[in-house]
């Protein structure tokens, strides 16, 4: 097979799914507004079965229900028979999915199912199948053919039961109200949590750990407390412990350009008096923000009475994941 012909097999594999997908949109009837209610009425959790190819398509179900505010989680059918059932309880609902509706592990469950009373959603290719007149909500996600050219892998089938999934869980996330605060909780590790959960006070040196001097000392003294923490900078206060100050990297290349004697220089005297400073209830990425905007690699914390409570810099960004 040439390189064309490679190429083509491909864009026909994406025509066949396409046009299955497209068949959905005229299946979204009132079993799918039923299945929605079942779903956000629900006291318990979501569990989703499914075996085979099925079954790895449901376990993402699971999971992006799981994700969008929806509790849910898979189990496997066969493992269900076989003491996992007692995960389920009255209180949950279930979604099946399966093409043929005849799955054996599936099919086996289908009276323990009805036994506990818990409503079925099957996603099934086969309205007349078992699982199909067992369901409480029929999801048609049938497929004249696979993209398959042996018209036997699960292509098509699997891309169809996956979107129906997604639009499931997007219904009711939108139900719900689910917000971009409740997804970042969700995803704590993610980038977008981490931008929307992590706050500057859990990012910032505080304590000892914090560079400053009193403004009576000499350069050469905040040099000091510059190198033992590690920031890059240091604060200054005075005999009141009130912010009045702060000492960079970039500061000292400056005052020693200026042939500023180190050892007889108070560091009140080359200071940078007009600083940045944050609020310590503030996120993380706007304090990133400030940084970017302000051009500066270090940043002073301070509480709502203006006092000195951390120090960071883009160091402690990086670290945290912020950037």
């Amino acid at each position: 097979m040439n390189d064309d012909a490679l190429r083509k097999m491909g864009l026909a594999v994406i025509e066949a799914e396409t046009r299955a997908i497209e068949t959905l949109r005229d299946r979204l009837d009132e079993d799918f507004v039923r299945a929605c209610r079942y779903m956000l009425d629900c006291k318990g959790r979501i569990i989703v079965i499914g075996m085979g190819k099925s079954g790895h398509i449901g376990n993402k179900i699971a999971s992006t229900l799981a994700s969008t505010g929806t509790p849910a989680f898979f189990v496997h059918p066969g493992e269900a028979a076989h003491g996992d059932f007692g995960m389920i309880t009255a209180s949950d609902v279930i979604i099946a999915a399966s093409n043929s509706g005849e799955t054996d592990e599936i099919v086996t469950l289908l009276p323990l199912l009805k036994r506990l009373g818990v409503p079925l959603i099957a996603l099934c290719g086969k309205r007349h199948s078992s699982l199909g007149q067992a369901a409480s909500s029929y999801l048609d996600i049938s497929v004249e053919v696979e993209a398959c050219p042996l018209n036997l892998a699960p292509t098509s089938s699997t891309t169809v039961t996956l979107v129906m999934g997604d639009a499931l869980a997007i219904a009711l996330l939108e139900a719900r109200g689910f917000t971009e605060q409740d997804f970042a909780r969700s995803h704590p590790a993610g980038r977008l949590g981490r931008r929307l959960l992590l706050h500057i006070s859990d990012v910032m040196h505080s304590g000892a750990a914090i560079p400053v001097v009193e403004n009576t000392v000499s350069l050469r003294d905040a040099l000091v407390e510059m190198t033992q923490k590690g920031l890059g900078m240091t604060a200054i206060v005075d005999a009141d412990h009130r912010l009045c100050g702060i000492f960079t990297d970039g500061d000292l290349r400056r005052v020693l350009d200026s042939g500023v004697d180190v050892h007889n220089t108070q560091i009140i005297d080359c200071m940078t008096a007009n600083f940045t400073s944050v609020q310590e209830d503030i996120l993380a990425e706007e304090a990133l923000l400030t940084m970017q905007e302000k051009k500066i690699n270090g940043l002073l914390v301070v509480n709502k009475d203006n006092t000195l409570v951390g120090a960071l810099n883009m160091h402690d960004m990086l670290r945290a994941g912020v950037v």
